[in-house]
């Protein structure tokens, strides 16, 4: 473009004499392809920004705000989010974030309606008005130009004639007619060529506002970014607290805190869900912990944990998948039950002299964080309870250290989990060996029993289902299962199972 400038300053000379028809043609030529050129660009430009629009260019506001995919997607997201209700974590995630998107959809009205204003419409009026009106001129200069030429070659052809012919007065009046018509033709070319140059001279000076239309673009596009921003960080925090306080969560890969926090528990479903059908069905099963679950039913006793499903009573005829889950869980868990941080304690200790060894075991035992101690004393009572029966399981406290062991201590190092316990599974099983053996040394807190918590199947009413299956059984029998008690021919743990069960379906009282 400022090249042209140069351009047009020779063809005001140029014009002015009318000496140099040819320079000028080429000069206007030349001027009409750069014009040309920049409509062009600017006309592709509106088109490839107007195809970035995500609404109906020319609507008003209302009208365009519901034609926008991200309204769409809202309106969808909080549908759903109704339908599924205020009991799944997903409705209210989705009506949450519906609400989000239709914030995000108004900001997008906004700043496409600010866009079109701004920064379409200008390229637009460039594009198709202003640049062509300029060219239109020119084109009509190059026409008059034509026309004085043939005005001006009738009038010096009339003069020759004057000299050469005969009748010289009327030759002389055709003359004087012919050049009124060069000096109106001179004339409207002067006028347009003025005209010209004005629209020519205006369109150069406005280079910087044209140019401006593009920073207005991005400040736009910037502004627009910091405010969806701005949505997106208000409604993050209440999504995260709603999934962080969300109680159904897998324990499986949980960290042991975190699922305790969550359920309220003291001990971990996974441990004390697995630890009650074992006592009820799996306590005479020989190889139990060493003999591998079924994969799929493994799987599917783990997702029913994780879920905090009522339904287990279908895996009670298969100890070894719950044996599995149980190890599972053991192995899944972010840090040891055992912890990190106390392995090089427990290492050491396992290195005492056999005389030494007990007190220093109990020494790091005692380190133990609160709730780690507390599930480890359950499993250990747990196991300690299965080696009474190793005659018939097969399982001593030596064969239970070796399969179960490596998931309970690990060390923290890199590679897979199969490499961690082949370096530490002799001295894992010097350190869990006399700690099952002399489990009521280590953990004197009296008289031990296994009772379940009133959450540990989801609810009161699976756990009132599950207290009834029980008594039923109880009843059948004429017995009570272990399930209840270590002593497990208690009369007394009888009648409070019984108590425990109408209290239950008489809540008023």
């Amino acid at each position: 473009i400022k090249s042209v400038q140069g351009y047009w300053i020779i063809l005001a000379d140029t014009v002015t004499t009318l000496n140099g028809g040819c320079l000028w043609i080429t000069l206007c030529a030349q001027i009409e392809r750069r014009m040309e050129l920049v409509r062009v660009v600017a006309h592709n430009t509106h088109k490839r920004m107007a195809s970035c629009l995500q609404g109906h260019m020319c609507a008003d506001a209302e009208k365009r705000h519901k034609k926008l995919p991200l309204t769409a997607l809202s309106q969808a997201m909080v549908e759903g989010g109704n339908q599924l209700g205020e009991d799944s974590l997903i409705g209210k995630m989705m009506e949450v974030c519906g609400e989000a998107e239709n914030r995000l959809a108004a900001e997008l009205m906004q700043h496409e309606m600010q866009i079109e204003k701004d920064v379409l419409d200008p390229l637009s009026q460039l594009a198709e008005v202003d640049i062509p009106n300029i060219l239109k001129q020119r084109k009509q200069l190059a026409k008059l130009v034509l026309d004085y030429d043939s005005a001006r070659a009738r009038w010096l052809q009339a003069t020759k004639s004057i000299i050469s012919g005969t009748n010289t007065q009327a030759l002389t009046a055709k003359a004087d007619l012919l050049k009124e018509e060069v000096d109106e033709a001179m004339n409207k070319v002067e006028m347009c060529k003025d005209q010209l140059a004005a629209d020519m001279y205006s369109f150069f000076s406005k280079e910087g506002d044209y140019a401006h239309y593009f920073i207005t673009l991005l400040e736009a596009q910037a502004d627009y970014h910091r405010k969806s921003l701005t949505v997106l960080e208000n409604v993050l925090p209440t999504v995260k607290a709603q999934q962080d306080s969300w109680m159904e969560k897998p324990a499986f890969g949980s960290g042991l805190d975190e699922h305790l926090k969550r359920s309220g528990r003291e001990i971990a479903l996974p441990i004390e869900a697995c630890v009650m059908m074992l006592l009820e069905t799996g306590m005479k099963e020989e190889g139990l912990f060493r003999i591998a679950a079924g994969a799929s039913k493994l799987k599917k006793l783990k997702a029913a944990l994780d879920c905090s499903t009522s339904q287990l009573e279908g895996f009670y005829s298969d100890p070894h998948a719950v044996a599995g889950a149980l190890k599972s869980y053991l192995r899944e868990l972010p840090e040891p039950l055992m912890t990190y941080q106390l392995y090089d304690d427990w290492i050491l200790a396992s290195r005492q002299d056999p005389d030494k060894r007990l007190q220093a075991l109990w020494v790091v035992c005692d380190k133990l964080p609160k709730s780690n101690k507390t599930n480890l004393r359950y499993l250990v009572k747990f196991l300690s309870k299965l080696t009474q029966d190793s005659e018939a399981n097969k399982m001593t406290p030596s064969n239970i250290a070796i399969v179960l062991g490596p998931n309970l201590l690990w060390a923290k190092t890199e590679g897979s989990l199969a490499e961690m316990a082949a370096a530490t599974s002799v001295h894992v099983v010097g350190i869990v060996e006399p700690i099952i053996q002399h489990a009521d040394w280590f953990f004197p807190e009296g008289r031990f029993r296994f009772t379940f918590s009133c959450n540990l199947y989801g609810s009161v009413a699976a756990h009132k289902l599950f207290i009834q299956r029980l008594f039923t059984k109880c009843q059948q029998q004429k017995t009570c299962p272990s399930i209840l008690t270590c002593s497990s021919q208690s009369r007394t743990r009888r009648s409070e199972m019984k108590m425990k069960m109408m209290n239950l379906q008489n809540p008023n009282k």
